[in-house]
């Protein structure tokens, strides 16, 4: 920080806006000010702490006015953590603006009428809502203030999250409002285990250590799994950390590990060894089981999942002759979850392994009208693949958070199906994706769902409807409207 920037210092900002980091937007003179922990409606004294042409960000050094939308943390952690950074705003203000950010992206990106826009459904917890959490081992732990002052050497080790910013510092866990019991338990037993043992934690600069990752996956129907992640750990160590979970964690269904010794942290090419049951827990929506594997895809977010495919579906209108691709359709949940309701569903997914997720989890459900395939969506939705499969009423797709390449939106265009219900993680890359397809497309609802309490992100179902739209021969037109 250069001096110029240490003397740069605002009274009496006004917070108007949040941007994405959880930070709190204003301006002053001709600075837009993003501030750590701000909130829209406070009023405040900000100190400068790193300074761009036409940006700064700051620190709140005195709160002048409290917004009304300001409410207590509950977490320790709030404001070190990576993860939750919505938590000082009351959970009504977050849905608020988890609609104005879908409403803006929508309305000024894409140029769509968003008057009609369905409120966003909240979720019904706002805390212990995720079935699966990822930790990370490391010998490298963030330092709270006021510690290693006193001259002596603290205890390094962690195993929690990552410092944002910070790839080597890791932030020790205590207790995480994400996941419920018993995770924190597995997690605080596992890490002052491998401390008394003397078991080394990953030093992820030099890639050297015992320990490297501890996922945790919880599941409606009860069922729990344990994975832990070592690096250069001796069969005794392994052994003796295994022997431990096993014998104090009784509840544990599938107690799993793997060996990783790349130089990151994917799993998706590695071994997984069994300790305890079988390599897969079980997952229930709707009637519908799914098998979900220490390397299967499941919205975190179980009870909002269940609601986010009833809004797809729903959205899609089906009678039951229907013909629907499910793009990026991961372990094939949409898909197996809506086969009841239509003739058939063609899925199509980028991971080989989630694709032989996808056909077990049809089979276990005795589901026989789905095919699904693997491959680059770009490469995969040719004009052969629809000669062969047939021209679909219905087209599902739910992309990364990067959205559709431009490929592919060109290949929807060309296809022309009746109906697209396009869910999305990320409204800005719909946003992009929709300003091309409604040229072809009548935008007729659009519905955003809360699937991650606390931070900014946002889930949206938008429902297209071909310009111009024959209904078949002998059936009843849908009505729409928005």
């Amino acid at each position: 920080m250069n001096k110029a920037t240490n003397n740069l210092f605002f009274e009496n900002v006004s917070i108007v806006d949040i941007a994405e980091e959880g930070k709190g937007v204003g301006k002053a003179n001709d600075f837009v000010l993003f501030v750590d922990k701000a909130i829209p409606g406070d009023i405040a004294d900000v100190q400068v702490y790193r300074k761009k042409k036409n940006f700064a960000e700051g620190k709140i050094t005195q709160l002048k006015q409290a917004s009304e939308y300001r409410t207590e943390p509950f977490c320790e952690h709030f404001g070190t953590c990576g993860g939750c950074k919505w938590q000082h705003m009351t959970y009504d203000a977050q849905l608020k603006f988890k609609q104005k950010t879908v409403e803006g992206a929508l309305s000024h990106l894409a140029k769509i009428d968003v008057s009609g826009i369905l409120p966003i459904v909240p979720s019904p917890a706002d805390r212990y809502y995720r079935n699966k959490l990822e930790y990370t081992f490391s010998n490298k732990r963030w330092l709270n203030d006021g510690e290693n002052r006193d001259g002596h050497q603290p205890d390094m080790d962690a195993l929690g999250f990552h410092i944002p910013g910070r790839f080597d510092k890791i932030l020790d866990v205590t207790h995480c409002y994400l996941q419920a019991d018993p995770s924190n338990d597995i997690r605080n037993s596992i890490r002052e285990f491998a401390k008394q043992q003397g078991i080394s934690f990953y030093d992820l600069r030099a890639h050297s250590g015992a320990l490297r990752n501890l996922i945790i996956r919880t599941s409606s129907t009860g069922e729990l799994m344990v994975i832990v992640v070592f690096a250069y750990a001796s069969e005794e160590e392994i052994n003796s950390l295994i022997d431990f979970i096993d014998g104090g964690f009784p509840q544990i269904t599938s107690l799993l590990y793997i060996i990783n010794q790349k130089k990151n942290d994917t799993i998706f090419d590695q071994e997984v060894i069994a300790c305890r049951g079988p390599e897969y827990i079980h997952e229930e929506m709707n009637g519908i089981r799914f098998r979900i594997g220490p390397k299967s895809f499941y919205q975190t977010n179980s009870i909002q999942a269940l609601k986010l495919y009833e809004i797809t579906r729903d959205f899609a209108g089906f009678k039951g002759d229907e013909l629907v691709y499910d793009m990026y359709t991961g372990a094939g949940t949409i898909a197996n979850f809506i086969a009841g309701q239509v003739k058939q569903v063609i899925g199509v997914e980028y991971v080989p392994s989630s694709i032989e997720d996808a056909k077990i989890n049809s089979a276990i459900n005795d589901i026989t009208n789905t095919k699904f395939y693997a491959g680059d969506m770009k490469d995969v939705l040719n004009a052969d693949f629809v000669a062969e499969h047939g021209k679909p009423d219905v087209i599902i797709t739910d992309p990364p958070r990067a959205g559709m390449h431009p490929d592919v939106v060109n290949r929807l265009m060309e296809i022309e199906a009746d109906r697209i219900v396009y869910v999305s993680c990320n409204p800005a890359t719909q946003a992009r994706d929709l300003l091309v397809l409604k040229e072809k497309y009548e935008i007729v609802k659009i519905q955003p769902v809360d699937m991650f309490p606390h931070t900014q992100h946002v889930e949206n179902v938008v429902l297209l409807k071909l310009k111009d739209h024959q209904p078949k021969a002998g059936s009843s037109e849908l009505e729409f409207s928005i």
